[in-house]
Protein backbone atom coordinates (compact mmCIF):
# COMPACT_ATOMS: atom_id res chain seq x y z
CA UNK A 1 0.00 0.00 0.00
CA UNK A 2 2.94 2.34 0.40
CA UNK A 3 4.04 2.77 -3.23
CA UNK A 4 3.76 6.37 -4.33
CA UNK A 5 2.65 6.04 -7.97
CA UNK A 6 0.14 8.74 -8.94
CA UNK A 7 -2.39 8.91 -11.67
CA UNK A 8 -5.09 11.16 -13.04
CA UNK A 9 -6.36 14.14 -11.12
CA UNK A 10 -9.72 14.15 -9.37
CA UNK A 11 -11.67 17.26 -8.48
CA UNK A 12 -13.29 17.21 -5.05
CA UNK A 13 -14.60 20.25 -3.19
CA UNK A 14 -12.85 22.52 -5.69
CA UNK A 15 -9.42 21.06 -4.96
CA UNK A 16 -7.42 18.90 -7.33
CA UNK A 17 -5.81 15.77 -5.90
CA UNK A 18 -3.58 13.24 -7.60
CA UNK A 19 -4.88 9.69 -7.66
CA UNK A 20 -2.47 6.85 -7.01
CA UNK A 21 -2.74 4.23 -9.77
CA UNK A 22 -3.38 0.84 -8.18
CA UNK A 23 -3.79 -2.69 -9.53
CA UNK A 24 -5.61 -5.24 -7.37
CA UNK A 25 -6.18 -8.97 -7.75
CA UNK A 26 -9.34 -10.98 -7.20
CA UNK A 27 -7.45 -14.25 -6.75
CA UNK A 28 -9.61 -17.38 -6.90
CA UNK A 29 -8.53 -20.93 -6.16
CA UNK A 30 -10.04 -24.09 -7.71
CA UNK A 31 -12.84 -24.03 -5.08
CA UNK A 32 -13.73 -20.40 -6.00
CA UNK A 33 -12.40 -19.06 -2.71
CA UNK A 34 -10.89 -15.56 -2.76
CA UNK A 35 -7.60 -14.69 -1.05
CA UNK A 36 -7.67 -11.61 1.19
CA UNK A 37 -5.03 -9.94 3.33
CA UNK A 38 -5.77 -8.92 6.92
CA UNK A 39 -4.70 -5.34 7.47
CA UNK A 40 -4.55 -3.03 10.44
CA UNK A 41 -3.65 0.56 11.21
CA UNK A 42 0.07 0.58 12.21
CA UNK A 43 -0.57 2.89 15.17
CA UNK A 44 -3.82 1.15 16.21
CA UNK A 45 -3.74 -2.64 15.73
CA UNK A 46 -7.36 -2.85 16.97
CA UNK A 47 -8.50 -1.14 13.74
CA UNK A 48 -8.60 -4.05 11.27
CA UNK A 49 -10.02 -4.92 7.85
CA UNK A 50 -9.64 -7.37 4.94
CA UNK A 51 -8.59 -6.43 1.42
CA UNK A 52 -7.49 -7.86 -1.91
CA UNK A 53 -3.79 -8.13 -2.80
CA UNK A 54 -2.44 -5.28 -4.87
CA UNK A 55 -0.77 -1.92 -4.78
CA UNK A 56 0.63 1.03 -6.65
CA UNK A 57 2.28 0.96 -10.03
CA UNK A 58 6.06 1.33 -10.11
CA UNK A 59 7.84 3.21 -12.87
CA UNK A 60 6.42 2.52 -16.31
CA UNK A 61 4.84 -0.85 -15.50
CA UNK A 62 1.33 -1.62 -16.74
CA UNK A 63 -1.56 -2.33 -14.40
CA UNK A 64 -1.35 -6.01 -15.36
CA UNK A 65 2.37 -6.13 -14.53
CA UNK A 66 1.73 -4.36 -11.21
CA UNK A 67 -1.07 -6.79 -10.33
CA UNK A 68 1.19 -9.82 -10.83
CA UNK A 69 4.18 -8.21 -9.06
CA UNK A 70 2.10 -7.14 -6.06
CA UNK A 71 0.47 -10.57 -5.83
CA UNK A 72 3.87 -12.28 -5.75
CA UNK A 73 5.29 -9.79 -3.22
CA UNK A 74 2.32 -9.91 -0.86
CA UNK A 75 1.40 -13.60 -1.04
CA UNK A 76 4.30 -15.51 -2.56
CA UNK A 77 1.89 -16.83 -5.20
CA UNK A 78 3.34 -16.79 -8.70
CA UNK A 79 1.60 -19.72 -10.41
CA UNK A 80 -1.38 -17.74 -11.69
CA UNK A 81 -3.41 -17.03 -14.78
CA UNK A 82 -4.27 -13.34 -15.09
CA UNK A 83 -7.78 -12.84 -16.40
CA UNK A 84 -9.82 -9.81 -17.39
CA UNK A 85 -10.30 -6.48 -15.70
CA UNK A 86 -13.43 -6.86 -13.56
CA UNK A 87 -14.01 -3.62 -11.69
CA UNK A 88 -12.71 -0.10 -11.31
CA UNK A 89 -13.21 2.25 -8.39
CA UNK A 90 -11.99 5.49 -6.90
CA UNK A 91 -11.44 5.37 -3.16
CA UNK A 92 -10.05 7.55 -0.41
CA UNK A 93 -9.09 6.40 3.06
CA UNK A 94 -6.88 7.35 6.02
CA UNK A 95 -3.94 5.05 6.66
CA UNK A 96 -0.61 5.42 8.47
CA UNK A 97 -1.08 9.12 9.19
CA UNK A 98 -2.15 10.30 5.74
CA UNK A 99 -5.05 10.18 3.28
CA UNK A 100 -4.70 7.85 0.30
CA UNK A 101 -6.61 8.69 -2.89
CA UNK A 102 -6.58 5.80 -5.35
CA UNK A 103 -7.78 4.76 -8.79
CA UNK A 104 -8.05 0.98 -8.32
CA UNK A 105 -8.42 -1.62 -11.10
CA UNK A 106 -9.39 -5.17 -10.05
CA UNK A 107 -8.21 -8.10 -12.19
CA UNK A 108 -9.50 -11.65 -12.03
CA UNK A 109 -6.74 -14.14 -11.40
CA UNK A 110 -6.88 -17.93 -11.03
CA UNK A 111 -4.42 -20.22 -9.26
CA UNK A 112 -3.99 -23.77 -8.10
CA UNK A 113 -1.21 -22.62 -5.72
CA UNK A 114 -3.09 -22.22 -2.43
CA UNK A 115 -0.24 -22.06 0.11
CA UNK A 116 0.29 -18.33 0.62
CA UNK A 117 2.39 -16.25 2.97
CA UNK A 118 2.83 -12.54 3.49
CA UNK A 119 6.35 -11.43 4.11
CA UNK A 120 9.25 -11.58 1.70
CA UNK A 121 8.20 -8.85 -0.69
CA UNK A 122 6.31 -6.61 1.71
CA UNK A 123 7.40 -3.00 2.12
CA UNK A 124 8.32 -1.76 5.58
CA UNK A 125 4.87 -0.17 5.96
CA UNK A 126 3.14 -3.38 4.84
CA UNK A 127 5.18 -5.40 7.36
CA UNK A 128 3.84 -3.06 10.07
CA UNK A 129 0.22 -3.34 8.86
CA UNK A 130 -0.49 -6.83 7.46
CA UNK A 131 -1.41 -9.49 10.02
CA UNK A 132 -1.86 -12.40 7.62
CA UNK A 133 -4.07 -13.71 4.87
CA UNK A 134 -6.80 -16.26 4.33
CA UNK A 135 -8.96 -17.88 1.68
CA UNK A 136 -12.67 -16.93 1.89
CA UNK A 137 -15.78 -18.49 0.40
CA UNK A 138 -18.59 -16.23 -0.77
CA UNK A 139 -20.57 -17.33 2.32
CA UNK A 140 -17.61 -16.45 4.59
CA UNK A 141 -17.49 -12.96 3.07
CA UNK A 142 -21.23 -12.45 3.53
CA UNK A 143 -20.83 -13.29 7.23
CA UNK A 144 -17.69 -11.17 7.83
CA UNK A 145 -17.80 -9.00 10.94
CA UNK A 146 -14.73 -6.90 10.11
CA UNK A 147 -14.75 -4.41 7.22
CA UNK A 148 -13.86 -5.85 3.80
CA UNK A 149 -12.76 -3.67 0.88
CA UNK A 150 -14.19 -2.98 -1.55
CA UNK A 151 -17.17 -2.88 0.80
CA UNK A 152 -19.49 -4.77 -1.59
CA UNK A 153 -16.98 -7.57 -2.19
CA UNK A 154 -19.31 -10.36 -1.00
CA UNK A 155 -22.01 -9.29 -3.47
CA UNK A 156 -19.48 -8.69 -6.26
CA UNK A 157 -17.92 -12.13 -5.75
CA UNK A 158 -21.31 -13.87 -5.81
CA UNK A 159 -22.19 -12.10 -9.06
CA UNK A 160 -18.81 -13.02 -10.57
CA UNK A 161 -19.20 -16.68 -9.61
CA UNK A 162 -22.76 -16.90 -11.00
CA UNK A 163 -22.47 -14.74 -14.12
CA UNK A 164 -18.75 -14.90 -14.92
CA UNK A 165 -16.59 -11.88 -15.70
CA UNK A 166 -18.41 -8.81 -17.04
CA UNK A 167 -18.07 -7.99 -20.76
CA UNK A 168 -16.68 -4.58 -19.77
CA UNK A 169 -15.23 -3.43 -16.43
CA UNK A 170 -17.89 -2.47 -13.89
CA UNK A 171 -17.38 0.98 -12.39
CA UNK A 172 -17.97 0.71 -8.65
CA UNK A 173 -19.22 3.60 -6.57
CA UNK A 174 -16.59 5.93 -5.14
CA UNK A 175 -15.75 4.90 -1.60
CA UNK A 176 -14.50 7.34 1.02
CA UNK A 177 -13.65 5.99 4.46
Amino acid sequence: MADEGVGAAERTDGAERRLRKVARVVLLDPQDRILLLHGFEPDDPSSTWWFTPGGGLEGEESREEAALRELAEETGITDVRLGPLLWRRICSFPFAGRRWDQDEWYYLCRTRQTPARPGGGLTELERRSVAGLRWWTADDLAAATEPVYPSRLAELLRTLLVEGPPSAPVILETERV
